[in-house]
């Protein structure tokens, strides 16, 4: 049925959240809607909550990959729907999110729904607050994400898009060689095969936020490279499409976050990165911190302000 909506969910050690994720979807006021649930490597009791939703709305597929994409992928592989939402096991929609998104899309298969966006703490739904963005209207897609990059804070939880199973045909699934920030890759390639991002006032990720152990917080080398390849191939689509001052401008503004997290870690990868910005044309990205990192980088200059400040944390 072409208004059966799809909505993909990989799922590892999520016991705590999983079930209010699910449920959440389960209340949408779109009535057509199929849950596809990837229980991946799980070792707590993820396997059981998810167990007690299958219904003829809610398929659950165990596998062992160790990997968000490939999750994402298998439960696509699945999917009857003419429409996709990816969400993660720990967040939330609102209950007029998929109905808002489906009517704002029509029939097109060559735009994007995007919603609002808000963080919560926890289980403390109370502590929910909007975030607006200036992305929060209807745009051109490239302009989407050049003015969503232009800061180096893009949102592109997958929670947040609708999208037509045509235009997935076009850009493909997920890349299984990514772990960390791979929606960047994936969002970037996507919005590069589309015309439009309609921004859907109505829909509401709640974004679950301060977790332990989240891939977000993750350090190791294996995830830093994916970040890194991640971040290089989202902006060399950007610049097949557009290479304008603009899109070369928030490319490098990008890309210069990267070196402002990891740095001084990792230099190899900052070498490369810090070329990259240079054939770009420089960026004008200040570098992020607190008030105490701030008044030592306008003393010393950020770089011995950052070792300062991750000597500091190391002790």
């Amino acid at each position: 049925m072409l208004d059966l909506v799809s909505v993909c969910i990989p799922c590892h050690n999520a016991e705590a959240y999983v079930g209010q994720t699910v449920e959440s979807i389960l209340a949408q006021i779109h009535p057509n809607v199929e849950i596809i649930v990837v229980v991946d490597n799980s070792t707590d009791g993820t396997a059981q909550v998810v167990d007690r939703y299958r219904s003829p709305r809610v398929q659950v597929i165990a596998a062992s990959h160790g990997s968000a994409a490939k999750s994402r992928n298998l439960a696509l592989a699945s999917a009857q729907g003419h429409w996709i939402k990816f969400v993660d096991a720990d967040d939330l929609l609102s209950a007029e999110a998929i109905a808002s998104q489906l009517k704002r899309l029509g029939e097109r298969s060559d735009a994007v729904a995007s919603s609002a966006w808000g963080r919560f703490y926890g289980d403390d739904l109370g502590s929910f607050k909007p975030n607006p963005q200036s992305v929060w209207r209807d745009m051109n897609a490239t302009d989407w994400l050049v003015e969503a990059w232009r800061d180096a804070q893009p949102m592109t939880q997958p929670g947040m898009f609708l999208i037509h199973r045509d235009l997935l045909r076009k850009t493909g699934g997920w890349d299984e060689s990514l772990s960390l920030i791979d929606d960047f890759e994936f969002f970037a390639r996507l919005l590069c095969h589309a015309n439009e991002v309609l921004f859907t006032p109505e829909a509401t990720l709640y974004y679950r936020s301060g977790l332990q152990g989240s891939l977000s917080g993750q350090k190791s080398r294996k995830a830093v490279e994916s970040a890194f390849h991640s971040l290089l191939k989202g902006t060399s689509y950007l610049l097949e499409r557009r290479s304008d001052s603009q899109a070369r401008l928030s490319c490098a503004n990008v890309l210069q976050d990267f070196i402002f997290t990891y740095y001084p870690d990792h230099s190899d990868l900052c070498a490369d990165i810090v070329c990259r910005i240079s054939e770009l044309g420089g960026s004008d990205l200040a570098p992020p911190g607190g008030p105490w990192f701030q008044r030592a980088r306008r003393l010393i200059g950020w770089k011995s302000a950052r070792r300062l400040q991750k000597l500091a944390g190391r002790a």
